[in-house]
């Protein structure tokens, strides 16, 4: 796809001014790097990190019942999910595969108007809208599309907290873990003063948040931060972080023919504690009958990094692909995911990976690979 027919953030002139190196991220031109992927890494890690996310889907459900709708097409027992709490799960396809992961979030609930925010990915988000719209009553809940309208942003890192607090007018230590709410800023010089909506939420396996608000606001905040000495950070940063923390990305490590069960995700499986949902009978076969393979955690030996398709390999055999790989900046190893066979899934399994021909050797270790303090 030509950089002419690219999707752009809002924030697309600003990140290009800082000489931001681009690249097509699902229909989107978003930046890769800017200073360095490693610096950028580690300020994450050791201070706080800056991402431009608008690309993401955002999708605001307003009407009745809304979270008995959602329990339907997701595995997760929603019904338990309160106001200003946030819940990760799947949307699955009747033969229990994951459309997508996504997080739910629900503002306000127990009355006719009730409000939920939707944050999903941006390569899915045309079918991720059809889907819901499809699937949810057209009669009792509005979906409208703030993918556009909205720019979001994400805050990360064990400085995230004290950085934000300078342009928030409430105490930010209120919002929980998987917290979320509606927030005054202390921007200064907008037309109008617009609420923030942050939930402490977040892909890099550290403290922060994430951001929403109509242009104007995003904007000023974008230029605040960066004011303020927050390092942006880009594609590649957000790629090392995530998988040190273990996270998957959809389209790589997760797709519309792997199940929640097999992508290792079994905890957002609530088969005991909710009633019939989409895909249901798949997942209650799998857990009967076992899988066929399984998403495990990979260290490899030396500094060989199995990249995404490398075939995993046991007795010189094929028997599984990696998913994601990388260097890992904080261990200072090479890390991957990949499916395997369930025999060769357990934590110290010796395994193989073909690199260029060669098999590299590598073990199955717990996730995630880093976890902060």
């Amino acid at each position: 796809m030509t950089s002419s027919l690219l999707h752009q953030t809002p924030l697309y002139d600003r990140i290009v001014a800082l000489n931001a190196r681009m690249t097509e991220f699902g229909g989107w031109s978003m930046p890769i790097q800017y200073g360095g992927l490693v610096q950028e890494h580690q300020a994450v890690r050791q201070s706080v990190g800056l991402f431009d996310i608008s690309h993401m889907a955002k999708f605001v459900l307003r009407g009745s019942q809304i979270m008995g709708a959602l329990d339907w097409l997701v595995p997760s027992d929603l019904s338990r999910l309160q106001a200003g709490k946030a819940q990760y799960t799947v949307l699955l396809n009747e033969a229990g595969g994951i459309i997508d992961d996504l997080i739910i979030y629900p503002q306000v609930l127990g009355t006719p108007e009730e409000t939920v925010i939707i944050i999903a990915n941006a390569s899915t988000a045309a079918k991720d809208k059809a889907w819901l719209k499809a699937h949810l009553p057209e009669h009792t809940i509005k979906l409208d599309d703030w993918s556009d309208s909205h720019l979001l942003i994400a805050l990360q890192g064990p400085q995230a907290e004290a950085t934000l607090q300078a342009f928030v007018v409430e105490d930010l230590k209120l919002i929980p873990r998987f917290g979320h709410g509606t927030f005054s800023s202390k921007l200064i010089g907008l037309t109008t003063a617009q609420p923030l909506w942050i939930g402490r939420t977040g892909y890099t396996g550290e403290d922060g948040f994430e951001i929403m608000m109509p242009q104007e606001t995003g904007l000023a905040l974008w230029d605040a931060l960066l004011a303020a000495s927050v390092v942006p950070c880009g594609l590649g940063a957000r790629d090392t972080l995530r998988l040190e923390a273990a996270m998957g990305l959809y389209g790589q490590d997760m797709d519309e023919t792997t199940t929640p069960l097999e992508a290792s995700l079994g905890w957002l499986v609530h088969l005991d504690r909710k009633g019939d949902f989409i895909g249901r009978s798949t997942l209650v076969q799998q857990k009967q009958e076992g899988v066929a393979r399984r998403l495990v955690g990979l260290e490899m030996d030396g500094r060989h990094i199995a990249r995404h398709h490398y075939p995993v390999v046991k007795a010189s055999q094929p028997v599984g692909t990696v998913t994601s790989g990388t260097w890992s900046p904080t261990l200072q190893k090479a890390i991957a995911l990949a499916y395997v066979p369930p025999a060769l899934a357990e934590v110290g399994t010796s395994i193989a990976v073909e690199i260029r021909g060669k098999c590299c050797p590598g073990t199955v270790v717990k996730r995630p690979f880093y976890q902060r303090g």
